[in-house]
């Protein structure tokens, strides 16, 4: 799998959603910007993400995965 792919993923799950990937085929960093996450904390955020990938852990198709998650307003704060 390559990040473009990855992204795909996740792009799909969330709607509206920002998503920033980088990686080597198997070790991934992502960065997940989404109203979704507004009021979930950080684990419940990640729980969702993961879900959006289904079994790809599973298969090895994702080995490792560096997640941040974000909503709107904490990315807009960061860009400041």
């Amino acid at each position: 799998m390559n990040p473009e792919e990855l992204k795909m993923l996740i792009e799909a799950a969330f709607a509206d959603s920002h998503v920033e990937v980088t990686g080597d085929g198997r070790h991934f960093s992502a960065v997940v910007v989404s109203e979704v996450f507004d009021g979930k904390n950080m684990i419940a955020q990640h729980r969702l993400v993961y879900a959006a990938l289904g079994d790809r852990f599973d298969t090895e198709a994702v080995h490792a995965l560096s997640l941040k998650t974000y909503t709107p307003a904490q990315w807009q704060a960061l860009q400041q």
